[in-house]
Protein backbone atom coordinates (compact mmCIF):
# COMPACT_ATOMS: atom_id res chain seq x y z
CA UNK A 1 0.00 0.00 0.00
CA UNK A 2 3.20 2.28 0.46
CA UNK A 3 4.55 1.63 -2.77
CA UNK A 4 1.18 2.97 -4.27
CA UNK A 5 1.12 6.15 -2.01
CA UNK A 6 4.98 6.77 -3.49
CA UNK A 7 3.49 5.74 -7.25
CA UNK A 8 0.74 8.63 -6.34
CA UNK A 9 3.25 11.35 -5.72
CA UNK A 10 5.29 10.39 -8.27
CA UNK A 11 2.34 10.79 -10.46
CA UNK A 12 1.64 13.94 -9.32
CA UNK A 13 4.68 15.83 -10.02
CA UNK A 14 7.09 15.17 -6.93
CA UNK A 15 10.38 14.20 -7.56
CA UNK A 16 10.19 12.30 -4.90
CA UNK A 17 13.45 9.24 -5.08
CA UNK A 18 13.51 5.46 -4.39
CA UNK A 19 16.02 6.31 -1.35
CA UNK A 20 13.89 8.84 0.33
CA UNK A 21 11.18 6.09 -0.30
CA UNK A 22 13.53 3.92 1.70
CA UNK A 23 13.68 6.36 4.77
CA UNK A 24 9.90 6.99 4.91
CA UNK A 25 9.69 2.94 5.36
CA UNK A 26 12.24 3.56 7.96
CA UNK A 27 10.32 6.39 9.74
CA UNK A 28 7.63 4.24 9.55
CA UNK A 29 9.03 1.52 11.19
CA UNK A 30 10.49 3.77 14.18
CA UNK A 31 6.61 4.97 14.97
CA UNK A 32 7.67 8.44 14.02
CA UNK A 33 4.19 8.55 12.85
CA UNK A 34 1.80 6.07 14.34
CA UNK A 35 -2.45 5.74 13.74
CA UNK A 36 -2.60 9.69 13.09
CA UNK A 37 -3.24 10.52 9.68
CA UNK A 38 -1.86 14.37 9.91
CA UNK A 39 1.00 12.72 11.44
CA UNK A 40 1.74 10.62 8.63
CA UNK A 41 0.63 14.11 6.22
CA UNK A 42 3.56 16.10 8.60
CA UNK A 43 6.07 13.00 8.25
CA UNK A 44 6.13 11.98 4.42
CA UNK A 45 6.06 15.77 3.46
CA UNK A 46 9.11 15.86 5.04
CA UNK A 47 11.17 13.22 4.02
CA UNK A 48 9.74 13.08 0.44
CA UNK A 49 9.49 17.11 -0.74
CA UNK A 50 12.84 18.78 -0.76
CA UNK A 51 11.41 21.63 -2.73
CA UNK A 52 8.32 23.60 -1.04
CA UNK A 53 7.56 24.60 -4.51
CA UNK A 54 6.17 20.41 -4.72
CA UNK A 55 3.97 21.42 -1.95
CA UNK A 56 0.62 21.56 -3.70
CA UNK A 57 1.63 18.49 -5.87
CA UNK A 58 1.59 16.97 -2.95
CA UNK A 59 -1.65 18.05 -1.15
CA UNK A 60 -2.79 17.29 -4.21
CA UNK A 61 -1.55 13.48 -4.25
CA UNK A 62 -2.29 12.99 -0.50
CA UNK A 63 -5.67 14.47 -1.00
CA UNK A 64 -6.17 11.71 -4.05
CA UNK A 65 -4.85 8.57 -2.24
CA UNK A 66 -6.45 9.47 1.04
CA UNK A 67 -10.02 9.63 -0.60
CA UNK A 68 -10.59 5.71 0.54
CA UNK A 69 -9.30 6.16 3.90
CA UNK A 70 -10.47 7.48 7.23
CA UNK A 71 -7.28 6.65 9.37
CA UNK A 72 -4.13 4.94 9.80
CA UNK A 73 -5.99 1.62 9.71
CA UNK A 74 -4.65 0.11 6.17
CA UNK A 75 -0.68 1.81 6.91
CA UNK A 76 -0.92 -0.67 10.06
CA UNK A 77 -1.83 -3.70 8.26
CA UNK A 78 0.85 -2.96 5.86
CA UNK A 79 3.59 -2.33 8.66
CA UNK A 80 2.40 -5.87 10.38
CA UNK A 81 3.72 -8.49 8.52
CA UNK A 82 1.01 -11.27 7.48
CA UNK A 83 2.46 -14.09 8.64
CA UNK A 84 2.11 -13.15 12.05
CA UNK A 85 -1.70 -13.15 11.83
CA UNK A 86 -2.47 -16.26 9.79
CA UNK A 87 -4.83 -18.52 11.56
CA UNK A 88 -3.14 -21.72 11.63
CA UNK A 89 -3.47 -21.96 15.38
CA UNK A 90 -5.98 -21.81 17.60
CA UNK A 91 -5.97 -22.20 21.13
CA UNK A 92 -8.79 -23.60 22.68
CA UNK A 93 -9.22 -22.20 26.27
CA UNK A 94 -10.36 -23.82 29.43
CA UNK A 95 -12.63 -21.26 31.89
CA UNK A 96 -9.95 -21.25 34.38
CA UNK A 97 -7.40 -19.86 31.77
CA UNK A 98 -9.94 -17.34 30.50
CA UNK A 99 -10.59 -16.28 34.46
CA UNK A 100 -6.88 -15.46 35.02
CA UNK A 101 -6.47 -12.93 32.32
CA UNK A 102 -5.92 -9.65 33.68
CA UNK A 103 -8.17 -7.19 31.50
CA UNK A 104 -6.54 -3.86 30.58
CA UNK A 105 -8.59 -1.18 32.85
CA UNK A 106 -7.77 1.44 30.87
CA UNK A 107 -7.84 2.35 27.12
CA UNK A 108 -4.25 4.48 26.86
CA UNK A 109 -2.06 1.64 28.30
CA UNK A 110 -4.02 -0.85 25.79
CA UNK A 111 -2.65 1.70 23.12
CA UNK A 112 1.16 2.10 24.70
CA UNK A 113 1.69 -0.91 25.57
CA UNK A 114 0.62 -2.21 21.50
CA UNK A 115 3.19 0.78 20.02
CA UNK A 116 6.13 -0.98 22.58
CA UNK A 117 5.44 -4.47 21.47
CA UNK A 118 5.32 -3.22 17.32
CA UNK A 119 8.72 -1.52 18.40
CA UNK A 120 10.03 -4.92 19.82
CA UNK A 121 8.69 -7.75 18.15
CA UNK A 122 10.91 -9.09 15.40
CA UNK A 123 9.48 -11.92 14.58
CA UNK A 124 5.52 -14.42 14.22
CA UNK A 125 3.99 -15.37 17.65
CA UNK A 126 1.25 -17.95 18.42
CA UNK A 127 -0.15 -19.22 21.72
CA UNK A 128 1.17 -16.69 23.89
CA UNK A 129 -0.10 -14.06 26.34
CA UNK A 130 2.27 -11.31 25.46
CA UNK A 131 3.09 -10.54 21.47
CA UNK A 132 1.23 -9.54 18.73
CA UNK A 133 -0.09 -13.15 17.31
CA UNK A 134 -2.48 -15.60 16.54
CA UNK A 135 -4.12 -17.41 19.50
CA UNK A 136 -3.31 -17.51 22.91
CA UNK A 137 -4.24 -14.81 25.56
CA UNK A 138 -2.30 -11.59 24.64
CA UNK A 139 -4.54 -8.28 24.16
CA UNK A 140 -3.18 -8.39 20.58
CA UNK A 141 -3.71 -9.97 17.29
CA UNK A 142 -6.07 -12.53 16.23
CA UNK A 143 -7.99 -15.90 16.99
CA UNK A 144 -7.34 -15.68 20.56
CA UNK A 145 -9.01 -15.01 24.03
CA UNK A 146 -8.89 -11.84 25.69
CA UNK A 147 -11.54 -9.86 26.68
CA UNK A 148 -9.92 -6.14 26.23
CA UNK A 149 -7.48 -6.49 23.37
CA UNK A 150 -6.97 -4.62 19.84
CA UNK A 151 -7.98 -7.29 16.85
CA UNK A 152 -5.88 -7.84 14.09
CA UNK A 153 -5.93 -9.57 10.74
CA UNK A 154 -8.78 -11.90 12.15
CA UNK A 155 -11.96 -12.71 9.36
CA UNK A 156 -14.85 -11.91 11.85
CA UNK A 157 -15.73 -11.12 15.38
CA UNK A 158 -15.48 -14.10 18.09
CA UNK A 159 -15.87 -13.31 21.21
CA UNK A 160 -16.98 -9.77 20.29
CA UNK A 161 -15.15 -8.36 22.72
CA UNK A 162 -12.66 -5.77 21.26
CA UNK A 163 -11.88 -3.07 22.68
CA UNK A 164 -9.88 -1.72 18.95
CA UNK A 165 -10.08 -3.50 15.18
CA UNK A 166 -7.26 -2.50 12.74
CA UNK A 167 -9.03 -4.06 9.92
CA UNK A 168 -11.24 -2.38 7.72
CA UNK A 169 -15.20 -3.54 7.54
CA UNK A 170 -17.58 -3.23 4.79
CA UNK A 171 -21.03 -2.65 5.75
CA UNK A 172 -24.33 -3.13 3.61
CA UNK A 173 -26.72 -1.06 3.03
CA UNK A 174 -30.74 -2.50 5.22
CA UNK A 175 -33.06 -3.35 2.71
CA UNK A 176 -36.32 -1.09 2.66
CA UNK A 177 -37.69 -3.28 0.16
CA UNK A 178 -37.71 -6.04 2.82
CA UNK A 179 -41.20 -8.05 2.67
CA UNK A 180 -42.75 -7.80 7.00
CA UNK A 181 -43.34 -11.25 7.50
CA UNK A 182 -45.50 -9.80 10.85
CA UNK A 183 -48.13 -7.65 10.65
CA UNK A 184 -47.79 -6.78 14.55
CA UNK A 185 -44.71 -5.57 13.80
CA UNK A 186 -46.55 -2.67 11.59
CA UNK A 187 -49.51 -2.25 14.03
CA UNK A 188 -47.45 -1.40 16.90
CA UNK A 189 -45.91 1.46 15.30
CA UNK A 190 -48.70 2.78 14.33
CA UNK A 191 -49.13 3.82 18.31
CA UNK A 192 -46.78 6.49 17.11
CA UNK A 193 -49.57 8.74 14.70
CA UNK A 194 -50.99 12.46 14.85
CA UNK A 195 -52.87 12.97 11.88
CA UNK A 196 -53.38 15.93 10.06
CA UNK A 197 -54.59 17.26 6.93
CA UNK A 198 -52.02 18.73 4.59
CA UNK A 199 -50.62 19.27 0.69
CA UNK A 200 -53.61 19.70 -2.12
CA UNK A 201 -57.40 19.10 -1.45
CA UNK A 202 -58.31 16.39 -3.52
CA UNK A 203 -60.08 13.93 -1.14
CA UNK A 204 -64.05 14.18 -0.82
CA UNK A 205 -65.38 15.34 2.58
CA UNK A 206 -69.26 13.29 2.49
CA UNK A 207 -70.22 15.15 5.66
CA UNK A 208 -69.45 18.89 4.83
CA UNK A 209 -70.78 18.30 1.02
CA UNK A 210 -74.12 17.30 2.79
CA UNK A 211 -74.15 19.85 5.00
CA UNK A 212 -73.85 22.74 2.36
CA UNK A 213 -75.74 21.01 -0.10
CA UNK A 214 -78.86 20.87 2.52
CA UNK A 215 -78.05 24.93 3.04
CA UNK A 216 -77.55 26.35 -0.58
CA UNK A 217 -80.58 23.77 -1.90
CA UNK A 218 -77.98 22.73 -4.67
CA UNK A 219 -74.89 19.94 -4.79
CA UNK A 220 -71.90 21.93 -3.65
CA UNK A 221 -68.88 19.40 -3.35
CA UNK A 222 -66.38 20.18 -0.33
CA UNK A 223 -63.01 18.73 -0.71
CA UNK A 224 -60.23 18.41 1.92
CA UNK A 225 -56.55 17.64 1.86
CA UNK A 226 -55.67 13.76 2.28
CA UNK A 227 -54.97 12.71 5.99
CA UNK A 228 -50.82 12.12 6.86
CA UNK A 229 -48.89 11.01 9.51
CA UNK A 230 -47.88 14.43 10.44
CA UNK A 231 -45.06 12.59 12.97
CA UNK A 232 -41.52 13.28 12.12
CA UNK A 233 -39.42 10.75 13.22
CA UNK A 234 -35.21 10.57 13.09
CA UNK A 235 -33.66 6.36 12.82
CA UNK A 236 -30.58 6.18 13.59
CA UNK A 237 -29.48 2.24 13.44
CA UNK A 238 -26.76 0.72 14.36
CA UNK A 239 -25.16 -1.59 11.45
CA UNK A 240 -22.31 -4.56 11.11
CA UNK A 241 -20.48 -6.38 14.10
CA UNK A 242 -22.54 -7.74 16.67
CA UNK A 243 -25.73 -6.79 14.79
CA UNK A 244 -25.21 -9.24 11.78
CA UNK A 245 -26.68 -11.49 14.27
CA UNK A 246 -29.97 -9.08 13.63
CA UNK A 247 -29.93 -8.30 10.22
CA UNK A 248 -33.21 -10.00 9.48
CA UNK A 249 -34.95 -8.66 12.05
CA UNK A 250 -34.05 -4.59 11.80
CA UNK A 251 -34.61 -5.06 8.28
CA UNK A 252 -37.95 -5.95 8.62
CA UNK A 253 -38.59 -2.74 11.00
CA UNK A 254 -37.10 -0.19 8.67
CA UNK A 255 -39.41 -1.60 5.89
CA UNK A 256 -42.07 -0.70 7.92
CA UNK A 257 -40.74 2.41 9.50
CA UNK A 258 -40.18 3.69 5.70
CA UNK A 259 -44.36 2.44 4.74
CA UNK A 260 -46.00 3.80 8.68
CA UNK A 261 -44.05 7.43 8.77
CA UNK A 262 -43.68 9.96 5.53
CA UNK A 263 -41.14 12.35 7.16
CA UNK A 264 -38.89 9.48 7.74
CA UNK A 265 -35.18 10.64 8.25
CA UNK A 266 -32.48 7.67 8.93
CA UNK A 267 -28.85 7.32 9.12
CA UNK A 268 -26.13 4.50 10.51
CA UNK A 269 -23.69 4.19 12.88
CA UNK A 270 -21.37 1.65 14.18
CA UNK A 271 -21.74 0.51 17.70
CA UNK A 272 -22.40 4.51 19.43
CA UNK A 273 -22.50 8.04 18.21
CA UNK A 274 -19.25 10.00 17.56
CA UNK A 275 -18.50 12.88 15.46
CA UNK A 276 -20.26 11.54 11.90
CA UNK A 277 -22.60 9.11 10.73
CA UNK A 278 -23.57 8.07 7.50
CA UNK A 279 -26.54 6.89 4.75
CA UNK A 280 -25.05 4.73 2.15
CA UNK A 281 -22.72 1.81 4.13
CA UNK A 282 -20.99 1.39 0.67
CA UNK A 283 -19.99 5.10 0.59
CA UNK A 284 -19.25 5.64 4.50
CA UNK A 285 -15.66 6.58 4.40
CA UNK A 286 -16.53 9.18 2.14
CA UNK A 287 -19.75 10.58 2.68
CA UNK A 288 -19.98 11.25 6.10
CA UNK A 289 -22.23 13.52 7.42
CA UNK A 290 -21.17 15.56 10.61
CA UNK A 291 -23.61 14.57 13.62
CA UNK A 292 -23.42 18.56 14.85
CA UNK A 293 -25.14 19.04 10.79
CA UNK A 294 -27.67 16.26 11.55
CA UNK A 295 -28.44 18.20 15.05
CA UNK A 296 -28.72 21.43 13.99
CA UNK A 297 -30.90 20.60 11.09
CA UNK A 298 -34.09 18.91 13.02
CA UNK A 299 -36.42 20.35 15.12
CA UNK A 300 -37.02 19.22 18.58
CA UNK A 301 -40.06 17.60 17.99
CA UNK A 302 -38.30 15.10 15.86
CA UNK A 303 -39.00 11.65 17.42
CA UNK A 304 -35.63 9.72 18.12
CA UNK A 305 -35.09 6.45 17.16
CA UNK A 306 -31.74 4.10 17.81
CA UNK A 307 -31.61 0.52 17.05
CA UNK A 308 -28.84 -1.61 18.19
CA UNK A 309 -27.62 -4.12 20.63
CA UNK A 310 -25.69 -1.83 22.92
CA UNK A 311 -23.04 -4.58 22.91
CA UNK A 312 -19.59 -2.74 22.78
CA UNK A 313 -16.53 -2.04 24.80
CA UNK A 314 -16.79 0.29 27.51
CA UNK A 315 -14.26 2.45 26.28
CA UNK A 316 -16.45 3.22 23.15
CA UNK A 317 -18.72 4.95 25.21
CA UNK A 318 -16.46 6.98 28.05
CA UNK A 319 -13.31 6.98 26.69
CA UNK A 320 -11.85 9.63 23.61
CA UNK A 321 -9.79 7.68 21.31
CA UNK A 322 -12.64 4.71 22.22
CA UNK A 323 -14.18 3.60 18.90
CA UNK A 324 -13.20 0.16 17.62
CA UNK A 325 -12.43 2.05 14.22
CA UNK A 326 -10.87 5.96 14.56
CA UNK A 327 -9.76 8.13 17.31
CA UNK A 328 -12.33 9.64 18.37
CA UNK A 329 -11.67 13.33 19.61
CA UNK A 330 -14.65 13.32 22.03
CA UNK A 331 -16.37 10.19 23.65
CA UNK A 332 -19.19 8.64 22.51
CA UNK A 333 -21.06 9.63 25.58
CA UNK A 334 -20.27 12.92 24.88
CA UNK A 335 -22.37 12.96 21.50
CA UNK A 336 -25.37 10.99 21.99
CA UNK A 337 -25.68 13.91 25.95
CA UNK A 338 -25.90 16.70 22.81
CA UNK A 339 -28.63 14.78 20.83
CA UNK A 340 -30.53 13.89 24.04
CA UNK A 341 -30.31 17.75 25.23
CA UNK A 342 -32.16 18.44 21.41
CA UNK A 343 -34.60 16.16 21.06
CA UNK A 344 -37.43 15.93 23.53
CA UNK A 345 -38.20 12.27 22.72
CA UNK A 346 -35.66 9.54 22.05
CA UNK A 347 -36.21 5.84 22.40
CA UNK A 348 -33.22 2.66 22.17
CA UNK A 349 -34.87 -0.05 20.32
CA UNK A 350 -32.55 -3.68 21.68
CA UNK A 351 -32.79 -6.21 19.31
CA UNK A 352 -30.99 -8.53 21.80
CA UNK A 353 -32.76 -10.47 24.78
CA UNK A 354 -34.01 -8.36 27.44
CA UNK A 355 -32.76 -10.78 29.75
CA UNK A 356 -29.05 -10.73 28.34
CA UNK A 357 -28.95 -6.86 28.88
CA UNK A 358 -27.69 -7.08 32.91
CA UNK A 359 -24.52 -9.25 31.86
CA UNK A 360 -23.61 -6.80 29.64
CA UNK A 361 -21.48 -3.14 31.06
CA UNK A 362 -22.12 -1.25 27.90
CA UNK A 363 -26.03 -2.11 27.59
CA UNK A 364 -26.03 -0.75 31.26
CA UNK A 365 -24.35 2.62 30.69
CA UNK A 366 -26.50 3.19 27.77
CA UNK A 367 -29.57 2.47 29.21
CA UNK A 368 -28.69 4.84 31.86
CA UNK A 369 -27.92 7.47 29.66
CA UNK A 370 -30.65 7.06 27.47
CA UNK A 371 -32.93 7.30 31.34
CA UNK A 372 -34.30 3.88 31.02
CA UNK A 373 -35.95 4.67 27.82
CA UNK A 374 -34.08 1.26 26.07
CA UNK A 375 -36.59 -1.05 24.82
CA UNK A 376 -36.57 -4.94 23.75
CA UNK A 377 -37.46 -5.12 19.61
CA UNK A 378 -40.36 -7.51 20.35
CA UNK A 379 -44.23 -6.23 19.52
CA UNK A 380 -44.54 -5.42 23.25
CA UNK A 381 -41.11 -3.48 23.63
CA UNK A 382 -42.23 -1.72 20.20
CA UNK A 383 -45.87 -1.13 21.74
CA UNK A 384 -44.01 0.48 24.76
CA UNK A 385 -41.47 2.69 23.06
CA UNK A 386 -43.95 3.97 20.58
CA UNK A 387 -46.27 5.22 23.44
CA UNK A 388 -43.43 6.85 24.64
CA UNK A 389 -42.45 8.62 22.08
CA UNK A 390 -46.16 9.69 21.20
CA UNK A 391 -46.10 11.29 24.37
Amino acid sequence: MLTNFFDTVRAFGVPATTREYLDLLAALQSHLAFADQDEFYQLSRTILVKDERHYDKFDKACQAFFSGLESMDDLLEALIPEEWLREDFIRQLSEDDKAKIKTMKDLQELLDTFRQRLDEQKERHQGGNKWIGTGGTSPYGAYGYNPSGIRIGQHESRHRKATKVWDKREFKNLDDNEQLGSRNMKMALRRLRRFARQGAADQLDLDDTIRSTANKGMLDIKLVPERHNSVKVLLFMDIGGSMDDHVRLCEELFACCRTEFKHLEFYYFHNYLYESVWQDNRRRYQERINLWDVIHRYGKDYRVIFVGDAAMSPFEITSPGGSVEHFNEEAGYVWMSRVLNHFDRVAWLNPSPHGAWQYTSSTQIVQKQVEGKMYPLTINGLEEAMGWLAG
